[in-house]
């Protein structure tokens, strides 16, 4: 496949259009005999094609030293189309009031510029003083000064309405993702307060008829325990799926397999070291009997604690992790103590996150704080896989 070559843009072609422009006016204006544009007329206006060429960089400087060489070319008798080569000033002039935005300079530029017209106006008409060399001087210095003001307020009204598009487009992409979380919220506490109520309670029922008829025939306790573990899996599914709606970005994290939990929690840990606190952790690599959404929670969880640590935390003060199986389930802790300016639990929606992630997991989180030592625990339990507790 052939390469691309990257394109001229527009303005560059522009730009250097007086290079070529230039030379062919001046050729145009040469005729043996009756008029020949001068050598340093030549130079004086090849000069000033090659000094255009800079605007785009150091427009203010450009036209100055454009104004300063169009003085010796208005002063020379020029013929034809050679005559309009020192007008390069005026268009120089335009683009530096167009992209500066100071008034000294702006004076300054069109002072200069209407010192070059003068004086060549003066040099061109024996009687100065005349109505039409005042309207030829002000349309000269005028004409460039206006448009170069419309051409900035051009300017500043397209990249006023770029911003606004973009920051509406930023609205409604974030509207829009409001009120899918909103809708994926709403549905994920439908699913949980009646699909995953229900389910639960088939569970328990379930399980108390196993123990009521614990000497009955062997196929009744088989079909009781093969419609206990259908209903305890679609139980484990409809929690998967609450959290997938509450939380579509997650989905990664749910499949973590359960080995990798304690490794996950210690890189969580490593991460607030690398911040520069002191960490005392103590992560039992026992705790590994979590379903799906349990290992997310706890993950979770653990993650936003360490995240409020890095936030609110004083890096003097050592933080304390406990992670470790406790009451047929995992138990983690995380303590710390906070900068002076806070010393109350707040409200955020990084603690209602956690709450919500914990209730819909069925477990427990309780936030305290110890406001004489000013220390902030973070206390939560899960359940344990019901299909790997012991019979």
């Amino acid at each position: 496949m052939p390469e691309r070559r990257p394109r001229t843009p527009p303005a560059a072609l522009l730009r250097g259009l007086p290079l070529v422009l230039v030379p062919l006016m001046l050729l145009a204006s040469d005729f043996p005999g009756e008029f020949e544009v001068p050598a340093w007329y030549w130079l004086a206006a090849m000069s000033s094609a090659v000094v255009f060429l800079l605007g785009a960089r150091w427009p203010t400087l450009v036209s100055v030293a454009l104004s300063a060489l169009a003085i010796p070319m208005f002063a020379t008798e020029a013929w034809g189309l050679s005559g309009l080569v020192p007008y390069l000033g005026a268009v120089a002039l335009t683009e530096a009031v167009m992209r500066t935005r100071r008034t000294d300079a702006i004076v300054l530029l069109s002072g200069c510029w209407a010192a070059a017209v003068l004086l060549g106006l003066a040099a061109e008409h024996s009687p100065f003083w005349r109505p039409a060399t005042a309207v030829e001087a002000v349309a000269a210095v005028g004409l460039p000064l206006l448009l170069g003001l419309y051409l900035r307020s051009q300017r500043d009204l397209a990249a006023t309405l770029r911003a606004r598009a973009a920051e509406a487009e930023a609205r409604r992409v974030d509207d829009a993702a409001r009120v899918r979380a909103a809708e994926r919220t709403a549905l994920a506490r439908e699913l949980h307060d009646l699909t995953a109520h229900h389910m639960a309670s088939i569970v328990l029922r379930i399980g108390a008829a196993q123990h009521v008829l614990a000497d009955t025939d062997p196929g009744i306790r088989d079909v009781l325990e093969d419609v206990r573990t259908t209903a305890t899996g679609a139980l484990s599914d409809v929690r998967r799926m609450t959290v997938a709606l509450r939380d579509p970005d997650l989905g990664e994290v749910a499949l973590i397999d359960s080995d990798a939990v304690p490794a996950e929690i210690e890189a969580a840990v490593d991460r607030l070291r690398a911040a520069g606190f002191t960490v005392d952790s103590d992560v039992d690599h026992r705790i590994r009997n979590l379903d799906a959404i349990g290992r997310l929670t706890l993950l979770r969880v653990v993650q936003e604690s360490l995240t409020n640590v890095m936030k609110h935390a004083d890096p003097a003060a050592p933080v304390a992790v406990r992670a470790a199986p406790r009451d047929g389930g995992v138990s983690v802790t995380v303590v710390n103590r906070r900068r002076a300016a806070r010393t109350a639990p707040g409200g955020g929606y990084g603690l209602i996150g956690m709450t919500e992630r914990v209730e819909l997991a069925d477990g427990t989180l309780d936030v305290d704080v110890d406001v004489v030592q000013g220390e902030w625990r973070v206390r939560v339990w899960l359940p344990a896989t019901p299909t790997e507790e012991p019979r």
